[in-house]
Protein backbone atom coordinates (compact mmCIF):
# COMPACT_ATOMS: atom_id res chain seq x y z
CA UNK A 1 0.00 0.00 0.00
CA UNK A 2 1.55 3.21 -1.27
CA UNK A 3 -0.21 5.34 1.28
CA UNK A 4 2.15 4.26 4.06
CA UNK A 5 5.31 5.25 2.44
CA UNK A 6 3.60 8.11 0.90
CA UNK A 7 2.91 9.50 4.67
CA UNK A 8 6.44 8.09 5.91
CA UNK A 9 8.05 10.61 3.70
CA UNK A 10 5.42 13.39 5.13
CA UNK A 11 5.93 12.76 8.71
CA UNK A 12 10.05 12.87 7.97
CA UNK A 13 9.85 16.22 5.58
CA UNK A 14 7.71 17.66 8.51
CA UNK A 15 10.16 16.53 11.55
CA UNK A 16 12.70 18.06 9.75
CA UNK A 17 10.06 20.95 9.45
CA UNK A 18 10.15 21.34 13.31
CA UNK A 19 14.02 20.86 13.90
CA UNK A 20 14.35 23.73 11.78
CA UNK A 21 11.77 26.23 13.55
CA UNK A 22 12.93 24.67 17.01
CA UNK A 23 16.85 26.03 15.46
CA UNK A 24 15.24 29.48 15.07
CA UNK A 25 13.50 29.48 17.90
CA UNK A 26 16.97 28.34 20.17
CA UNK A 27 18.82 31.24 18.70
CA UNK A 28 16.25 33.79 19.17
CA UNK A 29 18.40 35.68 21.19
CA UNK A 30 22.32 34.74 19.63
CA UNK A 31 23.73 37.96 18.14
CA UNK A 32 23.51 38.52 14.06
CA UNK A 33 21.78 34.72 13.74
CA UNK A 34 19.84 34.55 10.50
CA UNK A 35 16.41 32.78 10.50
CA UNK A 36 16.24 29.53 8.50
CA UNK A 37 13.16 28.06 6.49
CA UNK A 38 12.91 24.67 5.03
CA UNK A 39 11.80 24.07 1.36
CA UNK A 40 10.12 20.80 0.44
CA UNK A 41 9.63 19.04 -3.44
CA UNK A 42 7.46 16.52 -4.19
CA UNK A 43 8.95 12.89 -5.17
CA UNK A 44 9.08 11.08 -8.48
CA UNK A 45 5.45 9.86 -9.79
CA UNK A 46 4.37 6.90 -10.96
CA UNK A 47 2.60 6.62 -14.16
CA UNK A 48 -0.48 4.09 -14.63
CA UNK A 49 -1.98 5.90 -17.65
CA UNK A 50 1.12 7.94 -19.09
CA UNK A 51 -0.32 11.17 -20.40
CA UNK A 52 0.12 12.45 -24.13
CA UNK A 53 -0.59 8.64 -24.79
CA UNK A 54 -2.49 7.19 -27.62
CA UNK A 55 -5.31 5.56 -26.49
CA UNK A 56 -6.30 3.65 -29.52
CA UNK A 57 -5.44 2.65 -33.26
CA UNK A 58 -7.03 5.99 -34.42
CA UNK A 59 -4.31 8.03 -32.98
CA UNK A 60 -6.79 9.13 -30.17
CA UNK A 61 -4.64 10.57 -27.20
CA UNK A 62 -5.10 10.73 -23.20
CA UNK A 63 -5.58 14.23 -22.33
CA UNK A 64 -4.36 13.75 -19.03
CA UNK A 65 -3.08 10.50 -17.39
CA UNK A 66 -3.00 8.71 -14.29
CA UNK A 67 -0.40 9.93 -11.84
CA UNK A 68 0.68 8.93 -8.27
CA UNK A 69 2.87 10.91 -6.56
CA UNK A 70 5.56 9.11 -3.99
CA UNK A 71 6.13 11.49 -1.17
CA UNK A 72 7.73 14.53 -0.58
CA UNK A 73 11.57 15.34 0.39
CA UNK A 74 13.84 18.01 1.26
CA UNK A 75 15.37 20.19 -1.36
CA UNK A 76 16.79 23.06 0.51
CA UNK A 77 17.03 24.51 4.30
CA UNK A 78 17.34 28.43 2.92
CA UNK A 79 18.75 31.28 5.01
CA UNK A 80 16.69 34.33 5.34
CA UNK A 81 19.51 36.90 5.64
CA UNK A 82 16.98 39.93 6.21
CA UNK A 83 18.40 42.88 8.46
CA UNK A 84 18.06 42.15 12.31
CA UNK A 85 17.69 45.13 14.83
CA UNK A 86 20.15 46.72 16.31
CA UNK A 87 20.85 47.08 20.11
CA UNK A 88 22.75 49.68 21.72
CA UNK A 89 25.23 48.49 24.13
CA UNK A 90 27.24 51.81 24.68
CA UNK A 91 30.58 49.58 24.42
CA UNK A 92 33.31 50.41 22.53
CA UNK A 93 34.16 47.51 20.75
CA UNK A 94 30.56 46.14 20.08
CA UNK A 95 29.78 46.62 16.15
CA UNK A 96 27.06 46.18 14.01
CA UNK A 97 26.66 45.69 10.46
CA UNK A 98 24.00 48.27 9.06
CA UNK A 99 23.01 47.16 5.49
CA UNK A 100 25.07 44.27 3.82
CA UNK A 101 28.23 42.72 4.73
CA UNK A 102 30.37 40.50 6.86
CA UNK A 103 33.07 41.04 9.31
CA UNK A 104 36.00 39.41 8.29
CA UNK A 105 37.80 36.59 10.91
CA UNK A 106 41.00 34.63 10.98
CA UNK A 107 40.77 31.04 12.45
CA UNK A 108 43.45 29.53 14.27
CA UNK A 109 43.99 27.59 10.82
CA UNK A 110 44.89 30.93 8.83
CA UNK A 111 41.35 30.54 6.57
CA UNK A 112 38.87 33.55 6.94
CA UNK A 113 35.67 32.99 8.10
CA UNK A 114 32.75 35.62 8.01
CA UNK A 115 30.27 37.00 10.70
CA UNK A 116 27.65 39.56 11.16
CA UNK A 117 28.56 39.30 15.07
CA UNK A 118 30.18 42.02 15.99
CA UNK A 119 30.58 41.74 19.94
CA UNK A 120 34.80 42.11 19.80
CA UNK A 121 37.22 42.75 22.59
CA UNK A 122 40.68 43.20 22.92
CA UNK A 123 43.28 40.44 22.75
CA UNK A 124 46.31 40.48 25.54
CA UNK A 125 48.37 42.40 23.14
CA UNK A 126 45.96 44.88 22.50
CA UNK A 127 44.48 43.36 18.94
CA UNK A 128 40.84 43.38 18.38
CA UNK A 129 39.43 39.85 18.32
CA UNK A 130 35.97 37.93 18.59
CA UNK A 131 34.15 36.38 21.62
CA UNK A 132 36.56 33.30 20.83
CA UNK A 133 39.96 35.35 20.59
CA UNK A 134 40.08 35.00 16.71
CA UNK A 135 41.72 37.94 15.09
CA UNK A 136 39.39 40.42 13.65
CA UNK A 137 40.92 41.52 9.91
CA UNK A 138 43.00 42.68 9.43
CA UNK A 139 44.48 42.54 12.55
CA UNK A 140 44.90 46.44 14.14
CA UNK A 141 46.07 47.03 17.37
CA UNK A 142 45.08 49.49 19.91
CA UNK A 143 47.85 51.18 22.37
CA UNK A 144 48.18 50.08 25.69
CA UNK A 145 47.98 53.77 26.76
CA UNK A 146 44.97 54.98 24.84
CA UNK A 147 41.96 56.15 26.80
CA UNK A 148 39.20 55.74 24.23
CA UNK A 149 38.70 54.02 20.79
CA UNK A 150 36.60 55.68 17.81
CA UNK A 151 35.22 53.38 14.91
CA UNK A 152 33.09 55.60 12.28
CA UNK A 153 30.53 54.32 9.63
CA UNK A 154 33.51 53.65 7.20
CA UNK A 155 34.80 51.29 9.84
CA UNK A 156 37.94 53.59 10.94
CA UNK A 157 39.61 52.98 13.77
CA UNK A 158 40.71 55.97 15.53
CA UNK A 159 42.31 56.20 19.16
CA UNK A 160 42.69 58.96 21.48
CA UNK A 161 46.26 58.44 23.43
CA UNK A 162 47.21 60.04 26.83
CA UNK A 163 49.00 63.19 26.34
CA UNK A 164 48.28 63.36 22.89
CA UNK A 165 45.46 66.00 21.50
CA UNK A 166 44.81 64.79 18.01
CA UNK A 167 43.38 60.80 17.78
CA UNK A 168 45.64 58.20 16.10
CA UNK A 169 44.16 56.11 13.03
CA UNK A 170 45.19 52.91 13.73
CA UNK A 171 43.82 51.42 11.01
CA UNK A 172 40.52 50.59 8.58
CA UNK A 173 38.10 47.59 8.77
CA UNK A 174 36.37 46.42 5.78
CA UNK A 175 33.42 44.22 4.80
CA UNK A 176 33.46 41.43 3.05
CA UNK A 177 29.94 40.17 0.68
CA UNK A 178 28.81 37.67 -1.72
CA UNK A 179 27.04 37.54 -5.00
CA UNK A 180 24.91 34.14 -2.71
CA UNK A 181 25.07 35.08 1.09
CA UNK A 182 22.43 31.93 1.10
CA UNK A 183 25.82 29.57 -0.17
CA UNK A 184 27.44 30.11 2.66
CA UNK A 185 28.30 27.31 5.38
CA UNK A 186 27.94 28.08 8.59
CA UNK A 187 30.56 26.34 11.13
CA UNK A 188 28.51 27.26 14.15
CA UNK A 189 30.03 30.15 16.91
CA UNK A 190 28.41 32.63 14.15
CA UNK A 191 30.56 32.01 11.95
CA UNK A 192 30.26 31.15 8.14
CA UNK A 193 32.75 29.97 5.68
CA UNK A 194 32.53 30.51 1.49
CA UNK A 195 31.64 28.20 -0.70
CA UNK A 196 31.60 27.36 -4.93
CA UNK A 197 27.59 28.23 -4.35
CA UNK A 198 28.24 31.92 -2.78
CA UNK A 199 31.32 32.62 -4.80
CA UNK A 200 34.24 34.58 -4.46
CA UNK A 201 34.24 37.48 -1.84
CA UNK A 202 34.17 41.25 -2.55
CA UNK A 203 35.59 43.00 -0.39
CA UNK A 204 34.84 47.20 1.08
CA UNK A 205 35.13 49.67 3.03
CA UNK A 206 31.68 49.96 5.23
CA UNK A 207 29.39 52.75 3.92
CA UNK A 208 30.86 52.22 0.60
CA UNK A 209 28.57 51.59 -2.53
CA UNK A 210 27.12 48.05 -1.84
CA UNK A 211 28.09 47.83 1.53
CA UNK A 212 26.61 48.54 4.77
CA UNK A 213 27.81 51.02 7.15
CA UNK A 214 28.86 50.07 10.63
CA UNK A 215 27.62 51.07 14.33
CA UNK A 216 30.05 51.62 16.95
CA UNK A 217 28.15 50.54 20.44
CA UNK A 218 25.67 48.09 18.91
CA UNK A 219 25.08 44.59 18.20
CA UNK A 220 22.92 42.88 15.34
CA UNK A 221 19.96 41.07 16.96
CA UNK A 222 18.34 37.54 15.91
CA UNK A 223 15.75 38.14 13.04
CA UNK A 224 13.55 35.91 14.30
CA UNK A 225 10.41 36.55 14.27
CA UNK A 226 9.01 34.77 17.28
CA UNK A 227 4.95 34.79 16.91
CA UNK A 228 5.97 33.61 12.97
CA UNK A 229 7.93 30.90 14.31
CA UNK A 230 5.75 29.43 17.05
CA UNK A 231 2.70 29.52 14.23
CA UNK A 232 4.88 27.41 11.47
CA UNK A 233 5.42 24.88 14.36
CA UNK A 234 1.76 24.28 14.86
CA UNK A 235 1.23 24.33 11.54
CA UNK A 236 4.07 21.64 11.44
CA UNK A 237 2.82 19.96 14.14
CA UNK A 238 -1.01 19.56 12.66
CA UNK A 239 0.79 18.38 9.29
CA UNK A 240 2.51 15.70 11.52
CA UNK A 241 0.01 14.38 12.56
CA UNK A 242 -2.25 14.22 9.68
CA UNK A 243 0.83 12.15 7.89
CA UNK A 244 0.58 9.89 10.90
CA UNK A 245 -3.30 9.50 10.73
CA UNK A 246 -2.82 8.22 7.06
CA UNK A 247 -0.64 5.56 8.08
CA UNK A 248 -2.99 4.33 11.26
CA UNK A 249 -6.08 4.52 8.15
CA UNK A 250 -3.83 2.46 5.37
CA UNK A 251 -3.18 -0.06 9.09
CA UNK A 252 -6.83 -0.12 9.58
CA UNK A 253 -7.56 -0.71 5.76
CA UNK A 254 -4.80 -3.49 5.43
CA UNK A 255 -6.19 -5.23 8.89
CA UNK A 256 -9.51 -5.22 7.22
CA UNK A 257 -8.35 -7.05 3.86
CA UNK A 258 -6.50 -9.35 6.38
CA UNK A 259 -9.29 -10.44 8.74
CA UNK A 260 -10.99 -11.53 5.37
CA UNK A 261 -12.67 -15.18 5.88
Amino acid sequence: MRSLDIAATGMQAQQTNVEVISNNIANMTTTGFKRQRAEFQDLIYQNLRRVGSNSSASGSIVPSGAQIGLGVKTAAIYRINEQGNLQQTSNSLDLAIQGNGYFQVTLPSGATAYTRDGTFGLAPDGTIVTADGYVVQPGIQVPTNATSVTINTSGQVQATISGQTAPQTLGQIQLASFPNDAGLQAEGGNLFVQTAASGAPVQGNPADPGFGSVMQGFIETSNVNVVSEITNLITAQRAYEMNSKVITTSDQMMASLTNLQ
